[in-house]
């Protein structure tokens, strides 16, 4: 190439190739990224109050073992936009690994621009592929936009309700 001519890259939808949205799974040099959207998702729930140390904590437990679960982002060359938190339990019930969704939180200046489905699909995607038995889905309560974005990604309600004991 010409060093007196900067290299131009295809334009797709207003961004370059290189730069156009795409799904990774995170590493922790994500983590301050990722504990800002935790953070904005607390902000607005009602169960949750955020702390930064503790959410912080949580995300780095999660990225230092891949075995307990992983973490999913939409990101381009320089931000993140969104994520999507996978934890890996077993189930009887299914006998085997499923996968317990939690945390996909789409930065708010970027929703409603496919986002949220780009990070579902790649969920969905990552089960089949390792076997996964079943994904279940924590959302909250209070959100019916959340709610209906599932259901149009497949998810259904179950007669199953959570319920929790905070140990402190």
């Amino acid at each position: 190439m010409d060093a007196a001519k900067p290299e131009v890259l295809t334009q797709v939808g207003g961004q370059t190739a290189q730069d156009k949205p795409r799904v990774e799974m995170a590493t922790i040099e994500d983590l301050p990224a990722l504990t800002e959207l935790v953070m904005d998702l607390f902000s607005n729930s009602g169960d949750f109050q955020p702390d930064r140390e503790v959410q912080e904590r949580g995300l780095r437990l999660i990225l230092e073992q891949p075995r307990r679960g992983r973490i999913a982002v939409v990101r381009n060359d320089d931000r993140i936009f969104g994520m999507v938190n996978m934890l890996f339990t077993i189930s009887t019930a299914r006998g085997g690994f499923v996968i317990l969704m939690e945390d996909v939180v789409i930065h708010p200046r970027h929703r409603g621009q496919g986002y949220g489905t780009m990070l579902v699909d790649h969920v969905v995607e990552f089960a089949k592929q390792k076997r996964f038995l079943r994904i279940t889905l924590l959302t909250d309560k209070i959100s019916a936009e959340s709610q209906e974005f599932f259901r149009k990604q497949g998810f259904e309600y179950s007669s199953m309700i959570p319920m929790r004991r905070l140990i402190e």
